[in-house]
């Protein structure tokens, strides 16, 4: 699993060396960046989706009920995720699922109950994402999921998340209505958008940690997308399979990964070699 080297107090001030143990190993709380993550990362974004509105529509809390519940049971899971000494794929993607519908209903919430346009609610979560990154960087020096291993970063991770759900809802349904595609189209326009960050990294150069944070928005409306077009009734341009069967369908893969990946652990970054190794 991936770790970093903590420092003592003395060593910090570059007075003591550490103690004959070495230094302190703090385990990353999150997965390393592989295929699996983004394929995870694109159903749990799908499901937030149909699931939202699928508990919008069954659930007969209201829009705010509904997100009431979700943001409760979200702040559960997050406690559990914070008490984890390292990353757990199970107690993680968990999170992940519940904050991508949570986004999905504080974003529908100002659209349709408060009656925020688009454009506004897209501009505010920009702003409020950047600042999270800003306040995150200005703290702990880096933006990298490599390191996430204290609370603090913890914390602003977590917060990054939510508002890229938000920002990529209110961002993703800007864009499918002004530009009318339908979710067929808008799927291919926001998959060649990803596309485009992944040659601008690995050919041009573009920053790991930017390239990954603005895929990471990316798969928002790209989720959404094909959870509509799954979902919404042939009339409508969809294939007609409803909220609850294509949410039981995404959640029943996800499952799957998890559980594959909890026993494979090929989404955990080991220690560079067993001499580096705290003994």
């Amino acid at each position: 699993m991936t770790y970093e080297l903590s420092e003592t107090p003395e060593a910090a001030r570059g007075g003591a060396t550490p103690t004959r143990h070495g230094p302190r190993p703090r385990w990353n709380k999150v997965p390393e960046v592989t295929l699996y993550f983004w394929i995870i990362k694109v159903l749990c974004t799908t499901v937030g989706e149909t699931a939202a509105d699928l508990l919008n529509e069954k659930a007969g809390l209201g829009l705010t009920g509904v997100s009431v519940v979700m943001s409760v049971l979200l702040a559960a899971v997050l406690v559990v995720q914070f008490r984890t000494a390292a990353y757990r794929a199970g107690v993680y993607w968990l999170a992940v699922v519940l904050i991508s519908v949570v986004g999905t209903l504080i974003s529908d919430n100002l659209t349709d109950n408060m009656g925020v346009p688009l454009e506004t609610s897209t501009t505010v979560f920009a702003i409020l994402l950047a600042v999270v990154f800003v306040v995150w960087y200005r703290r702990e020096h880096t933006l990298s999921i490599h390191s996430i291993d204290t609370t603090s970063r913890e914390a602003y991770y977590w917060l990054a998340v939510l508002f890229t759900f938000a920002l990529g809802t209110a961002a993703g349904d800007l864009v499918s209505e002004r530009m009318n595609l339908g979710y067929w189209l808008s799927a291919v326009l926001f998959a060649l958008a990803i596309a485009a960050v992944a040659i601008a990294h690995f050919a041009l150069g573009l920053d790991a940690v930017w390239s990954f944070w603005i895929a990471y928005i990316l798969t928002r409306p790209l989720g959404a997308s094909i959870g509509d077009y799954l979902s919404q009734p042939t009339g409508d341009g969809g294939l007609g399979l409803g909220t609850v069967v294509t949410s039981a369908l995404f959640l029943a893969v996800i499952l799957g990964l998890v559980v594959f990946l909890s026993k494979t652990r090929k989404d955990v970054a080991e220690p560079d070699g067993a001499a580096h190794q705290v003994a």
